[in-house]
């Protein structure tokens, strides 16, 4: 298979394998007026296998729903077919926006303009909680 170059853009490498649709979800890659490749089971050295999303434009991303889908993503900036800068992001010790509280009894359900707000409670196990009812985030 072949993708073409990136003249200037964004490579988003090291994605766990499976874990590339929900990060161009949650991104809303869909929106964008240029070319997005997402690329599954690509094989990896160091993972087994991987998925990688290229993007042929540089755009602003959300590093907090890139550190919470897969804290070992890598983003590659490309200027001029060139790497320009590689950056790593850890999990974020609050998210809000992008995803939901799936408890029905959770004020965010109730009050629709409060922002779906969680925080990092065991980052070794990668748990997020509701601020407001401390539900369990299902990833």
């Amino acid at each position: 298979m072949i993708i073409g170059k990136i003249e200037d853009g964004l490579v988003l490498d090291h994605i766990k394998a499976g874990e590339g649709m929900k990060l161009y979800e949650i991104l809303g890659l869909d929106k964008l007026d240029c070319q997005v490749a997402l690329i599954k089971n690509a094989e990896s050295v160091k993972y087994g296998k991987k998925d990688i999303i290229k993007i042929d434009k540089m755009i602003d991303i959300n590093i907090d729903a890139i550190g919470f889908v897969d804290p070992n993503i890598t983003v590659n900036y490309i200027k001029g077919g060139q790497l320009a800068k590689r950056k790593h992001f850890d999990m974020p010790d609050e998210i809000e926006g992008f995803v939901k509280c799936k408890n029905p009894r959770c004020i965010t359900t109730v009050e629709q303009e409060l922002p779906h707000r969680f925080r990092l409670t065991d980052r070794e196990k990668g748990v997020y909680r509701c601020i407001y009812c401390e539900s369990k985030l299902e990833r």
